[in-house]
């Protein structure tokens, strides 16, 4: 890990001892000249790869016109892509804002406020599942509800009921006065790339129609392209009333976005919510550029065909390395390996093989090709993780964690 004495950053990341200078397409290269094959995507923001040639044409065009002017007044870029992402989805309105978590508090504040504007002030509480993540603010760590996150910081934030995950009855119990939706992913990524059948969001949309409550998604991870179609939700034929997004919306520039129904967000007033630099002119650029790429016709047909393909490969090195891995999940290009080490020696074995992956929660390992991926990179990487398995399982018991 990088000595903390020679850095003046905030040591809340335990950084790997490794930099990079320069990125095209699916690779990177280091600071010591090294190639490595790039499946953390930035942890799901990458989804074009490093450096594609129409985002970073868009930045520099924009860059050379206009930084940032203020939400006082109109911006008709913002305007287009709004639409446009409204055009896509299920959405009437978009509030541009500029990182997940902060997508996610405007979530919160769209349901709550939701039923304040309709006189119903006492409804609050938002039900939430187990092995979420929905961000780092103080509201969205007490939404995600887990003890190591939420330690030092105080008392949670008041407002969440957490059930265990895919538990429909355990929906139903904690509904009760004071609930004002229900706030789900439909892939956990950081929870360790788990999803529910689709009946079961088939019955939270029921539940929600039944009781007046709205259906939240947190697509932060799995929108823009992440599991085959431009949104989750169409995947798993649920229409939510507000869902976030921000990752890969950007392609690698800052910007999240609150989708909601005009119904949902009939509370959002003048001054009920803001952001300084939410929907400034660069990263507006960025996500028009990024949509301009994502819309042309075989994009998600290429994802589809990629995913099933790593899959499959990834399923025949579990067969042969069932003391290593156990299996594959996921949908999309958003895809898990459950290992059998420890995650976090299979992340550093992979690594010294020149694959960056990113560790997630069940003990997972997550392979998050950009999206553009092609079948040579697909083959490198699983060629990689076959000799990384082949080093661990000669290293049994498991190696000590690097």
């Amino acid at each position: 890990m990088t000595n903390s004495a020679t850095s003046h950053l905030l040591p809340v990341f335990a950084r790997v001892d490794l930099g990079f200078e320069s990125g095209e397409g699916c690779w990177l290269t280091s600071t010591t000249g090294e190639r490595y094959l790039d499946f953390t995507s930035g942890v799901a923001v990458n989804a074009l790869g490093h450096c594609h040639p129409h985002l970073v044409q868009a930045l520099q065009r924009q860059a050379t016109k206009l930084w940032h002017m203020s939400n006082l007044f109109k911006s008709p870029d913002g305007e287009r892509l709004a639409a446009r992402l409204c055009e896509q989805s299920f959405a009437d309105l978009v509030f541009f804002c500029n990182s997940g978590a902060e997508a996610m508090e405007g979530v919160i504040k769209v349901v709550r406020r939701y039923h304040a504007s309709k006189g119903h002030p006492e409804r609050y509480r938002i039900i939430t599942f187990e092995g979420a993540f929905h961000g780092r603010t103080l509201a969205t760590l007490a939404a995600t509800g887990s003890a190591k996150y939420l330690e030092g910081f105080g008392p949670p934030m008041d407002g969440f009921d957490q059930v265990p995950h895919g538990d429909l009855e355990a929906v139903r119990k904690a509904i009760g006065p004071q609930t004002a939706g229900i706030l789900i992913e439909p892939v956990q990524g950081e929870g360790g790339v788990r999803s529910a059948p689709h009946s079961f969001f088939k019955a939270l949309r029921q539940l929600c129609d039944e009781k007046g409550l709205l259906l939240a998604f947190d697509e932060v991870q799995t929108g823009m392209g992440r599991t085959g179609d431009l949104f989750a939700y169409k995947r798993v034929g649920v229409t939510p009333d507000v869902m976030s997004l921000a990752k890969a919306l950007g392609g690698g520039f800052p910007i999240g976005a609150v989708l909601a129904t005009a119904e949902a967000a009939s509370g959002m007033t003048p001054g009920s919510h803001g952001s300084t630099f939410g929907g400034n002119p660069l990263a507006i650029a960025a996500a028009n550029a990024v949509l301009d790429v994502m819309l042309k016709p075989g994009f998600f047909d290429h994802v589809q065909k990629m995913s099933l393909l790593l899959k499959q490969k990834l399923a025949s090195v579990v067969d042969r390395y069932p003391s290593v891995l156990s299996e594959v999940r996921g949908e999309g290009l958003l895809v898990g390996v459950k290992a059998v080490v420890p995650s976090g020696d299979l992340v550093n074995a992979l690594r010294d093989q020149k694959l960056l992956t990113v560790g997630a929660g069940d003990n997972v390992v997550r392979f998050l090709a950009p999206l553009i991926v092609n079948e040579s990179e697909i083959d490198q990487s699983v060629q990689m993780l076959e000799r990384a398995c082949a080093a661990l399982s000669s290293t049994q018991p498991k190696k000590a964690a690097g």
